[in-house]
């Protein structure tokens, strides 16, 4: 019986410590030219980023919310940029956030992508075909 007691309890610790690592990356992040912030959440065990601050929020007016022109679907062209959700089905798997999906307002492109902490740095390689034909880009916490 303790040996069962013992085998259960080093379950749920293991458990216990996945699932903090695994929502390690919550909370906000700067992207590398620290004019933007990202809030990273969780969703369904799946995990999402959402565009919450920005440096130049308006067009040059000064008024008008920055749309998301360059967009290649024209339809999605007159939405905002702020709060825009821009990190996409990232979910979790032997220490990295995989198979999801990275959208670049500044240039309109879409890429796929992984995400993995290197001690308070959240590197995010976005890519098309394979990784190794990506970018990094290094976002840190404000």
């Amino acid at each position: 019986m303790k040996l069962l007691t013992l085998v259960l309890g080093l379950c749920m610790a293991s458990l216990t410590g996945f699932s903090q690592v695994a929502g390690a990356i919550n909370g906000q992040w700067l992207n590398p030219e620290k004019d933007g912030k990202v809030e990273i959440y969780e969703s369904s065990g799946k995990y999402y980023g959402k565009l919450i601050w920005m440096k130049e929020p308006y067009e040059a007016d000064g008024k008008t919310p920055r749309k998301d022109s360059k967009n290649k679907d024209a339809k999605l062209r007159e939405r905002p940029v702020m709060n825009m959700v821009i990190l996409t089905n990232f979910k979790f798997e032997k220490g990295k956030w995989v198979d999801g999906e990275v959208y670049d307002p500044k240039s309109g492109k879409t890429y796929s992508s992984v995400m993995a902490l290197k001690g308070d740095k959240l590197e995010i390689r976005g890519y098309i075909g394979t990784p190794l034909l990506g970018r990094t880009a290094i976002f840190t916490r404000p």
